[in-house]
């Protein structure tokens, strides 16, 4: 696997760490129990970390020197070649592998070189997409957009986390309907699942009081402007917003201001409590205390807090976009919204506390629901994946 500008070693919620450190994490820990094993490879990030971390039997880290440690995640295109000649020099010292698994674009553009040099089948998991982000006025480079362009035209395989991605690889890049698999991510439900919320919020320092909670990078298209919003718009004055996660990207800080200041003028800045990042699976307690989780982003290609969410049975208001779609049944295990007016997330969060019987069904609902998403499953479909591509002669493109 090459998970360039992230690491499964990194705190998710902590700069650019969120969402994919877990799926790389999961994934390879899953495949290695399932037997097979996986090495992934990173930029190293840190001049303290060693050059390989075996995480587990079967799992380890590759730290690959491509640039300044420090090196901000928008100058990371210029080291992309780096990396790709640092994973290659290592693979060829190494036992061989079957197949590449990149992760995100940038790693996208270092295995489709790999490939080549190497002879190799590449699958593709990209996690965010440049052209569904321009849709909802995230602007990406045009260098991104060819980029992912060449790596979907040049993968043997292309993972879709939802329904709605594969329609999105096909519409609006041209993919090959026949190389894209819906390969949804899971949940350690070891970890999330539903439990006692008076316990939790006894944990956590929190009352008898409503509870909307919001976790994710602290960014423009994570929406935590319309969570706070929402919470002014509900004028429940003992009701409290928890804020679980970190600024993130050039904008991260900005946002984290300007989020304080909307708290501010809306007056509800003393009910909005900001949690840094905490260990993934410490997030459960927040999701059990909470009467709901509040999911405003722009696009998710899955939307992973969905999912551990309704596995802890905590209903979800969710954003009407992308695989969003495919986790939150509409008045059912939650609500989809499709405005971003915070009016409409207050309007079902009104309905969801005057209701307790709708929103324990919607919890046993959800939990029910989550439990068809496993990471043993995943890796179980990613193995044949694997599997398959093996045997066959990867697909060739021009470079």
């Amino acid at each position: 696997m090459l998970s360039l500008h992230t690491s499964p070693l990194a705190q998710p919620g902590v700069g650019d760490s969120g969402g994919m450190n877990v799926y790389v994490r999961e994934l390879a820990s899953s495949l290695a129990q399932a037997g097979v094993s996986c090495r992934v490879y990173v930029r190293r990030w840190s001049d303290e970390l060693a050059p390989v971390v075996d995480v587990e039997p079967g799992f380890s880290v590759v730290h690959v020197d491509a640039g300044d440690p420090d090196l901000p995640k928008e100058a990371l295109p210029e080291v992309v070649d780096a990396f790709a000649d640092g994973v290659t020099e290592h693979l060829l010292k190494s036992e061989p592998v079957d197949a590449l698994h990149a992760n995100y674009w940038l790693s996208g553009v270092a295995a489709h070189t790999v490939k080549h040099t190497l002879g190799l089948p590449l699958v593709a998991t990209f996690h965010t997409l440049a052209r569904v982000k321009a849709d909802t006025g995230d602007v990406e480079p045009q260098r991104r957009v060819e980029a992912e362009t060449a790596v979907i035209g040049c993968s043997d395989t292309i993972l879709a986390n939802s329904p709605t991605e594969a329609d999105q690889l096909r519409d609006l890049y041209g993919a090959d309907p026949s190389r894209i698999e819906v390969v949804p991510p899971g949940v350690d439900h070891a970890f999330f699942s539903p439990g006692d919320r008076r316990g939790a919020r006894a944990a956590l320092g929190l009352g008898d009081h409503p509870v909307l909670l919001f976790v994710g990078r602290v960014q423009p298209l994570k929406g935590l402007d319309v969570a706070v919003g929402a919470l002014a718009a509900l004028e429940d004055p003992t009701a409290v917003l928890v804020a679980v996660g970190g600024p993130s990207g050039p904008e991260g800080h900005v946002e984290m201001e300007r989020v304080q200041a909307l708290a501010a003028s809306l007056g509800v800045a003393d009910r909005v409590r900001f949690v840094d990042p905490q260990p993934h699976h410490l997030l459960s307690t927040y999701y059990r205390a909470a009467d709901m989780t509040v999911v405003p982003s722009r696009s998710e290609s899955f939307g992973l807090v969905a999912l551990e969410s309704a596995a802890c049975g905590t209903p979800v208001i969710a954003a009407d976009v992308g695989g969003l779609r495919t986790l939150v049944h509409h008045d059912r295990t939650g609500f989809l919204v499709e405005s971003r007016d915070p009016e409409a997330y207050a309007a079902h969060a009104r309905r969801l506390l005057a209701d307790p019987d709708l929103a324990a069904g919607m919890a046993r609902a959800g939990a029910e629901d989550a439990r068809r998403y496993t990471w043993s499953t995943t890796a179980g479909r990613l193995r044949r994946i694997y599997t398959d591509l093996a045997t066959r002669v990867p697909l060739d493109c021009a470079v």
